[in-house]
């Protein structure tokens, strides 16, 4: 069923430009806004990308998780003003389009391998604050 083109442009005017590459089986921290009353504040939510569905402007995405013994899954529309970034924590390395044979694995079955990316050392990943934090800790050095 083709759209009307005033349908599309409308939709394209709502896309967000800066959209993260993030592939299934990457682990990915979701910032997302909260509204309490009149403040607003963000809050985190990390977990392994299980699916990617649908296209423009109703793109969604599926992170599940397992904290303190239980199991949750969440699905985040890639365009919302809610989400204020997307993070790729760890890439992962995956054969499938969706993962939902994680659902309810515990422990080791419910790893994925993480991907080698060229070009990226373990330094450059770490946040700048630890790197600062690891200086502060050195002895002085004589000589």
């Amino acid at each position: 069923m083709s759209r009307s083109p005033k349908i599309i442009d409308i939709e394209n005017s709502y896309l967000k430009k800066d959209v993260p590459v993030f592939q299934i089986g990457d682990t990915v921290r979701v910032n997302t806004r909260i509204k309490e009353g009149s403040k607003e504040r963000l809050q985190a939510f990390t977990g392994i990308v299980i699916a990617k569905k649908g296209t423009g402007l109703s793109e969604t995405f599926t992170i599940y998780r397992i904290a303190y013994g239980s199991c949750m899954d969440r699905v985040f529309l890639l365009h919302s003003p809610q989400i204020a970034s997307v993070q790729v924590m760890r890439p992962g390395k995956v054969r499938r389009a969706k993962l939902h044979y994680l659902r309810g694995k515990s422990g080791k079955s419910a790893k994925v391998k993480e991907q080698y990316v060229a070009g990226q050392s373990a330094l450059e990943e770490a946040p700048v604050e630890m790197a600062e934090v690891q200086e502060e800790q050195r002895p002085p050095t004589e000589g």
